[in-house]
């Protein structure tokens, strides 16, 4: 495979008074993918942005090898004219052997159109940085075993039930269900790998209210761990090039 492409369908767009210091969430998604880009059988990465919302109307083609959909503001199931149709395409994308890539609302809609269910949270909003335990390791991951991953999050609906045929790789105490695959095309995390710590407590303070001061108070105090958005990224590339995987 000499060149990767990734096709990103943007389920919602940055606040606008975010957008001049972090853009839009297809730019960064763009700097992670490009950050994690070590593939050896990829030369190159090529990235569509799909704004569907803005659009209004999903590719009439399937062009690139793998989609990815983006976190947004709406629910998944509220089964909206935009969500429905987004779904026919996911459908449509995978009858032809593409690989999909499911990031928070994006897992979310994987699960709960493919035969799982998603629900609020019992424990509210999850914000700031969410350590979750591999619970099944996949060649995908590389040869060095990595027993947790930390990434930003910020959601209050998270998967409650998984499709049959998902399996999890990752959980925790938060949200049970932090990762799953379906079979060798489906990928999915409930964390953000695209955001940075900086626009992520932009976002803590825009919300202040809305999340109460003891929410937002953890997520700010979560901010000083580390988190491991790039290795999060090159496993979601490495899943895409095709690596099989292996029970732990």
């Amino acid at each position: 495979m000499n060149t990767l492409r990734i096709g990103i369908l943007q389920t919602d767009s940055v606040l606008e008074k975010f957008q001049p210091k972090f853009g839009d969430y297809p730019l960064m998604f763009e700097r992670v993918l490009r950050s994690s880009a070590q593939l050896p059988d990829a030369a190159e990465i090529q990235i569509e942005c799909i704004n569907y919302p803005v659009q209004q109307s999903m590719p009439a083609t399937l062009e690139c090898d793998a989609y990815l959909i983006t976190g947004s503001r709406d629910s998944v199931y509220d089964d909206a004219p935009w969500i429905i149709e987004l779904v026919s395409f996911v459908e449509r994308a995978m009858a032809a052997g593409k690989k999909i890539i499911g990031i928070c609302f994006g897992h979310q809609l994987m699960a709960h159109y493919f035969g799982g269910r998603v629900a609020p949270a019992e424990g509210g909003w999850a914000v700031g940085v969410h350590t979750s335990d591999i619970v099944r390791h996949h060649n995908w991951m590389g040869e060095v075993g990595h027993p947790q991953f930390s990434l930003l999050s910020s959601h209050k609906d998270q998967v409650a039930e998984l499709p049959k045929a998902a399996e999890v790789f990752a959980t925790n105490g938060f949200c049970p269900i932090a990762g799953f695959t379906m079979s060798d095309q489906v990928i999915t995390v409930q964390g953000h790998p695209e955001f940075s710590k900086p626009y992520a407590q932009g976002l803590l303070d825009h919300r202040r209210t809305l999340l109460g001061e003891a929410v937002y108070q953890q997520g700010m105090d979560s901010m000083s761990k580390a988190t491991d958005e790039l290795l999060v990224t090159r496993w979601l590339l490495e899943f895409v090039v095709g690596q099989e995987s292996i029970r732990a």
